[in-house]
């Protein structure tokens, strides 16, 4: 059993490990300060003797007593909504939050993940994205926020590495949906199933013709534990490459939710990405994973949730 310290741990992504790690048999203490996460999504966790969570910021300093094994670092606002709302939050959690679970894990001696992203890549030129490619990131963006906030928190990473000897790894996480979105989520996939699910038109930005490769959260999840196992630095691509166009996936939400929702253009997002796909090569090689559900099963599933937490509302 190893004892887990994993920031954002009521976020999407966040609860979805700590219960994994559970069932793995190890302790697991959560931090979250609910500016994203819910705690909803771990009110099933906290019967158990090997779940706590604390209700901490990490971009203030953070003291854990005894031995930890493991310092897994989720925790970011991610969506687009909150690029426009949480700005300044979103740096310091990729800075000063990066920089106290890196001393964290310094201090326990312990193996630390730093869940980076897909963004640190930009709108790239080079397509697919492999994990040598620089990227292609406007500083000055609306979308700088989180695009910069993660690229500083790798160069912190591998400078804890390089000079203090951390175990570190850093995996690139792309877009990954399923159940445990908020409804609220302001990502592509969510957006269209509420929107889908309430009849409302789906507002597809520009033509539609951008592409996305969609992973659904239990194979990412199954990723980002391989690479915490593997002992890799990474950086390591995480994500499914499967690639559709924005407006394919439009059609077949409507089609699997049986809605009459029709398609509305609405203006690009500054810096919007035209292409987006990993290069899976040192995924395959190093951590023998692949994703493995298929996009129908997956939205399928997702459907199912946030009709439920529609109704509860």
């Amino acid at each position: 059993m190893k004892r887990v310290v994993l920031s954002g741990a009521a976020g999407f992504l966040g609860s979805a490990l700590a219960r994994r790690l559970l069932k793995r048999g190890h302790e697991v203490i959560g931090i979250d300060n609910f500016s994203t996460g819910r705690r909803s999504n771990v009110d099933d966790l906290l019967s158990s003797k090997s779940f706590s969570l604390v209700t901490h910021d990490i971009a203030e300093p953070l003291t854990i007593d005894g031995p930890v094994d493991q310092v897994l670092h989720l925790a970011s606002p991610a969506s687009p909504n909150d690029f426009v709302r949480l700005p300044i939050q979103i740096m310091k959690v990729g800075g000063l939050g990066t920089h106290n679970m890196l001393g964290l894990a310094k201090a326990k001696m312990a193996r630390f993940l730093l869940a980076s992203t897909s963004e640190v890549y930009g709108d790239p030129l080079v397509h697919p994205q492999p994990e040598t490619y620089w990227g292609n990131v406007n500083p000055l963006g609306q979308r700088a926020v989180y695009d910069e906030s993660k690229r500083y928190a790798e160069a912190l990473t591998m400078a804890y590495r390089n000079q203090h000897q951390v175990n570190t790894a850093i995996a690139r996480i792309f877009n990954t949906y399923g159940p445990g979105m908020r409804l609220d989520d302001g990502r592509v996939v969510s957006n269209f199933i509420v929107q889908a699910l309430q009849g409302r038109p789906l507002t597809v930005h520009g033509t539609g013709s951008q592409t996305r490769c969609f992973c659904y959260v239990d194979d990412l999840i199954a990723g980002l534990c391989k690479l915490v196992e593997s002992g890799h630095a990474g950086p390591i691509n995480i994500g499914s490459d499967t690639e559709i166009t924005v407006l394919e996936l439009a059609q077949l939400v409507i089609d699997i939710v049986g809605s009459k929702s029709t398609i509305s253009e609405v203006d690009l997002p500054e810096d919007d990405p035209t292409r987006r796909k990993p290069e899976l090569s040192r995924a395959d090689q190093f951590l023998d994973w692949r994703a493995t559900t298929a996009l129908q099963q997956g939205l399928e599933l997702t459907v199912k949730y946030l009709d439920r937490e529609l109704r509860l509302m």
